[in-house]
């Protein structure tokens, strides 16, 4: 079973950047995909990114629209999500996840982390 701490949540302006971490021990971390979700109080909690177990090919939702990067370091057992030119839309709290095949849907995904705040202030 794979546990994973995110980090690097905060307080920014818009168009502000944070880099997010999230730290994986005890599984097999490096053998999976890796995933960031969303969710917003009152929203459903939405895909953000997702990258294969050995971070060769990412996938991200509509409205990252070039802002953000995932990447993978399996011998440090910790992926990462950049977040560039962030919107007020953008404020949620942000979760990292595994899946077998770099899966988009929740249930797909295993292994969440406590999630870690993000706010973009306008």
């Amino acid at each position: 079973q794979v546990q994973l701490v995110e980090s690097g949540g905060g307080l920014v302006q818009t168009g502000g950047s944070l880099r997010l971490s999230c730290a994986a021990s005890g599984g097999a971390f490096r053998t999976r995909a890796m995933g960031w979700f969303r969710q917003a109080p009152g929203n459903k909690r939405e895909f953000v990114a997702t990258i294969t177990w050995n971070g060769g090919t990412a996938y991200y939702a509509d409205f990252v629209q070039g802002r953000f990067t995932i990447s993978k370091d399996n011998a440090k057992n910790t992926g990462y999500l950049q977040m560039n030119s962030l919107k007020p839309e953008d404020t949620a709290v942000y979760y990292c996840t595994t899946s077998t095949d770099a899966s988009t849907d929740p249930q797909d995904n295993t292994n969440w982390g406590q999630g870690t705040q993000v706010t973009v202030s306008s």
